[in-house]
């Protein structure tokens, strides 16, 4: 059992794409089982790759007591009025913003056996999901915010401790 550390907002792991997993290559099943270990923590609802320092597109889940993970994850539905939710993120510890979300999302990818994952929910699950999927193309969270908040969110973030 591992729990990874998190990177934190300001390493380059977070801005990049993540690349595909090859299903069956070496380590995939170890950076899972370090995915699910991670997202176990109290507190956290997802986990991505990149923020335990793995540029490869996988992400670990953990809402309302179901945890999981999948791997390649393609966003691939959204829907209804897109909505203000007050977001958090484990690479920006400490501070939250509100962030326009779909209340429903789905997510198309496989597990480490390459069979077909279909993951979709409500809520926190539709948060989760786009929020990791934002994370394996190298967004965080506070750069999709409105430009006002953004810049509150910036500044707020620069006067962190963890903030280098």
């Amino acid at each position: 059992m591992t729990v990874r550390p998190i990177r934190l907002f300001g390493d380059p792991v977070l801005r990049s794409p993540a690349d595909p997993v090859r299903i069956g290559a070496d380590g995939v099943r170890e950076l899972v089982q370090d995915l699910i270990d991670t997202v176990k923590e109290p507190g956290r609802a997802g986990v991505a790759a990149p923020q335990i320092g793995v540029g490869l597109r996988a992400f670990s889940y953990n809402v309302d007591g179901e945890v999981g993970y999948v791997l390649n994850p393609e966003l691939v539905e959204v829907s209804g009025e897109p909505e203000l939710m007050d977001e958090g993120c484990l690479s920006v510890p400490g501070l939250g913003y509100p962030t326009r979300r779909f209340p429903h999302a789905k997510v198309r990818g496989v597990d480490v056996d390459g069979n077909p994952v279909v993951l979709e929910g409500d809520g926190l699950m539709a948060e989760a999901l786009q929020h990791e999927c934002d994370h394996l193309d190298g967004t965080v969270y506070v750069m999709t915010l409105d430009p006002e908040t953004r810049r509150q969110a910036l500044r707020d973030i620069r006067a962190q401790d963890w903030f280098h």
